[in-house]
């Protein structure tokens, strides 16, 4: 097994606006591998790292039809460092959003072009994660959710059950990515999803050829020829698997 959950991908209307925002609202770097690409990832960070999920932003002509099935989580370190994180996002141009939720301790946020994300209160689980607690994948079944992409990056499985599973780098570092069950899962195209990665990266064909044996398949979304593969996990999300450019 030689994949990486490498990056967390956005398509956005100004991809250089909303990575501003990113970039300051995570602390990290900013910079560009071409026009309309911007890339995030911490200061000194040697990409690819399990340490850390980056983030990638491209620009798309038509970013309004959205799903908010994928979604970050920011971790905090005291309900203090919550309130001024919030704060300090509302400055940048976050917004506070309804989800519904009543009277819960984390902060539900939406960022300048619409994209819904939480801040969560200090919690012990997330205390070495880095600025993004867990990539939060809502679906029908976390427990089929978890054989397929268990299978796929081999991550540790921290918690399992009906309504939520937990995995994370086998290394103990990094992110969480957690499936959360919901009654209002469908397949619709998202603004917002995963990048994989092969190491060495010259495995990707034989990468692919294992996640379409693990129920993986081949989608065209009009991407024509680019050097990543767009898949379809089992559940229906759009996921890629990143090649040389």
């Amino acid at each position: 097994m030689t994949l990486e959950l490498v990056q967390v991908n956005f398509k956005a209307r100004d991809d250089a606006a909303l990575g501003r925002f990113w970039a300051q609202a995570l602390g990290w770097s900013m910079s560009s591998e071409g026009p309309g690409v911007t890339n995030l990832e911490p200061v000194g960070f040697d990409w690819p790292d399990p340490s850390a999920v980056c983030v990638d932003l491209v620009r798309v002509p038509d970013p309004e039809t959205v799903k908010y099935r994928v979604r970050l989580e920011l971790a905090t370190t005291s309900d203090a460092h919550q309130a001024e994180l919030a704060a300090r996002l509302e400055e940048l141009g976050a917004t506070h959003a309804d989800a519904g939720r009543g009277d819960v301790p984390w902060k539900v946020m939406a960022d300048p072009e619409g994209n819904v994300f939480s801040v969560l209160e200090p919690r012990e689980l997330y205390r070495d994660t880095g600025p993004i607690a867990a990539v939060v994948v809502d679906c029908a079944d976390p427990r089929g959710m978890t054989r397929f992409w268990g299978e796929a990056i081999d991550w540790t499985v921290h918690e399992l059950s009906d309504d939520r599973a937990l995995l994370r780098s086998a290394k103990g570092v990094g992110p969480y990515l957690e499936f959360r069950r919901t009654s209002h899962d469908e397949a619709v195209r998202s603004r917002i999803h995963l990048d994989v990665m092969a190491d060495p990266v010259d495995d990707q064909a034989r990468e692919v050829a294992r996640l379409e044996g693990l129920g993986a398949t081949r989608a065209d979304v009009g991407q024509g020829e680019v050097p990543w593969v767009v898949l379809t996990d089992p559940a229906g999300n759009e996921f890629c698997v990143l090649g040389r450019g």
